[in-house]
């Protein structure tokens, strides 16, 4: 199972809207065959694996980490396969959160005389698909917010000046986590202050992520650098003007008002869940992380702490608290040092619970 969860790995940057998946296939202690999705309308991890088996996969054992497909997709259903290749045992890391798979893929497996079990490397197996995991139980991507920002605390100067607070190690690092997003976000202040593209740089990427932009009241200009590249939705709470010439430019703009003439972000996250949004990835200034940490709607934190001071400066996040009872106290999940940076990886939301089916 350890193989197949590496082999899945390989898709982390191909495989979206489609889960990362990898097979393994062994008989009298030998592997014979192993392969992994992709991309989304390609075989799955199972056919590419039964494909190098052949014939040998009559009474072998197939281990893959998430439990076969059932449903017609795009692709013919992986549980049928495995019942036509004459496996004998099938054994997943984990059950499928896709409801129209839920346990009738090993249950179609069982039907068929096959011995089936799962939960084996679960937690791995999840947290390689936590934003799949996510749109399908909670019909929302994984919301991961990164931050730049120096030991007190500052993300920018009071006059946005930001680069560069982190180091050129930390910033090619971060290319890798837009590289496995599905999209970015960023809010109008931020496009305004440092008309970013926000795309993949010095990485090799087969895609680039949905941008999406928080844009209440449509100020975002024609000529903003994120608008020379395809694939910009941009969410305002009230319509305007500069709409006509903001869709020129190719980006699709959609009215989600919400409370004080801002857009509603739960109404947000939950159109990207429906456009096959796994995981997004949030690099904006300290109001628009704000505004996801109390709506509830921040899942993880990634903050690349520079060692430096800059006194006075914009905070991480705008919000304001009335006792200390009320502090955000997310979960350490690693310390990593990232050239002369330390980047954080902190949960507000544990997988292993919210995820439950």
């Amino acid at each position: 199972m350890q193989q197949a969860l590496r082999l899945a790995a390989k898709g982390l940057y191909t495989t979206t809207p489609n889960p990362r998946v990898g097979c393994v296939i062994v008989k009298d202690g030998a592997v014979i065959g192993e392969g992994w999705h992709v991309r989304a309308g390609e075989p799955h991890a199972e056919v590419h694996a039964l494909r190098m088996a052949g014939d040998a996969a009559h009474g072998a054992t197939a281990y893959v980490t998430l439990e076969p497909c059932s449903h017609h997709g795009r692709t013919p259903p992986c549980a049928d396969a495995l019942v036509q290749a004459g496996v004998a045992r099938v054994v997943a890391a984990m059950t499928d959160p896709n409801p129209q798979v839920a346990g009738r893929g090993l249950a179609r497996l069982a039907a068929a005389g096959i011995e089936t079990a799962s939960g084996i490397l679960e937690a791995e197996a999840r947290e390689l698909n936590v934003g799949f995991i996510s749109r399908m139980l909670r019909g929302r991507p994984w919301t991961r917010i990164k931050l730049a920002a120096s030991l007190d605390g500052r993300i920018a100067l009071n006059d946005g000046q930001s680069k560069w607070i982190t180091g050129s190690a930390a910033r090619a690092d971060v290319q890798r986590w837009r590289a496995r997003s599905c999209a970015m976000l960023t809010s109008a202040e931020t496009v305004l202050a440092d008309d970013a593209r926000l795309t993949v740089r010095d990485f090799a990427v087969e895609r680039q992520p949905l941008r999406v932009v928080v844009d209440s009241r449509l100020r975002t200009p024609a000529d903003a650098a994120l608008l020379q590249t395809k694939g910009v939705l941009i969410a305002a709470a009230v319509d305007g003007p500069q709409r006509a010439a903001l869709e020129a430019t190719g980006a699709e703009v959609v009215l989600l008002p919400g409370a004080d003439a801002r857009v509603d972000l739960m109404a947000l996250l939950d159109l990207l869940g429906s456009r096959g949004i796994n995981e997004l990835t949030v690099e904006a200034g300290g109001v628009l992380a704000g505004g996801l940490l109390q709506a509830g709607l921040a899942d993880e934190l990634l903050l690349y702490q520079a060692p430096v001071l800059i006194g006075q400066g914009r905070a991480m996040a705008d919000f304001a608290l009335t006792d200390l009872v009320q502090r955000y106290a997310p979960r350490v999940i690693e310390r990593r040092s990232v050239g002369d940076d330390l980047r954080w990886t902190l949960r507000f939301t544990d997988p292993a619970q919210a995820f439950r089916a």
